[in-house]
């Protein structure tokens, strides 16, 4: 059929076929977003463009190389993607694949900054050692199951109460994941940095590690100097004092998700002004 044979109906019938089938993808990388998965997608991205360009130039023996390795990627991505997978289903399966995103209250993040600073200041004050990680994009279920499930409250009296010592809790890091305490006595990955100072223990070491392979935002009370440390994207901030404290959680945890949540076009629940 000739684009002169088209008429109107056809022309509306395929623009909105081209809309649900961009918004299938916008919901499915929204899905996947944060996880380790959109990692691999671009390193399937990659493969896609070495091939091209293995054709193009004619290296033939990396073009057949990465041929088969394209072959072979449907199964992979069965393989690999399987979490994100099974959670895709699963939100069909209850209806919310296509649910409405909420945002999250401002005051609620400004709480938790105040939490967060009131806690780590009184243990800072008495040296009791703590690790405090917080989720932001990339999703920490795979750590939450390690540790001790809570789901409770965020309230400084009990960040301050898990980390006493010789209780049973305090041994590990809490996981702070939707405005709640997810779980305790979590164990984060080491980082194995040859780079990090001898001095730094282990808990910095777990908080550094957790930086290199999340976005989360991990909180350092050392118990040998009382100092406040924080992680993020690699990269250790020692021993801060409470104006630097506040500011840089102020900045990840408010700034930053008033910015991710501002009103959009797909962002149909955003706060109403005044």
């Amino acid at each position: 059929m000739s684009l002169t044979n088209l008429t109107v109906w056809d022309y509306v019938v395929n623009f909105i076929d081209i809309l649900l089938v961009w918004f299938v993808i916008y919901k499915l990388l929204t899905i996947i977003r944060g996880t380790k998965a959109i990692q691999l997608l671009k390193g399937i991205f990659v493969i896609v463009i070495v091939k091209s360009l293995s054709n193009l130039f004619g290296f033939n023996t990396l073009g057949w190389l990465m041929a088969q390795v394209m072959n072979w990627g449907v199964l992979a991505i069965l393989v690999i993607f399987q979490p994100e997978l099974r959670r895709a289903l699963e939100q069909l399966g209850r209806g919310k694949l296509f649910a409405r995103g909420t945002v999250p209250e401002e005051n609620q993040q400004e709480r938790l900054v105040e939490e967060i600073q009131k806690a780590s200041t009184y243990m800072a004050k008495r040296r009791i050692g703590a690790l405090i990680t917080i989720e932001k994009g990339t999703e920490l279920g795979d750590y939450v199951e390690t540790g001790i499930p809570l789901k409770s409250y965020i309230s400084s009296e009990l960040l301050i109460n898990i980390f006493i010592p010789n209780t049973p809790l305090h041994d590990g890091a809490v996981i702070l994941q939707n405005n709640q305490v997810a779980a305790a006595a979590c164990y984060l990955p080491l980082s194995e940095s040859p780079f990090i100072s001898k001095e730094l223990g282990t808990r910095h070491r777990a908080a550094i590690g957790m930086s290199e392979v999340t976005d989360s935002l991990t909180i350092v009370v050392s118990e040998e100097t009382g100092g406040i440390s924080v992680t993020k994207n690699g990269e250790l901030y020692r021993d801060l004092n409470q104006e630097s404290f506040r500011a840089m959680l102020t900045s990840e945890l408010v700034v930053e998700n008033i910015k991710s949540t501002s009103p959009s076009i797909f962002n149909w629940r955003g706060k109403k002004n005044g």
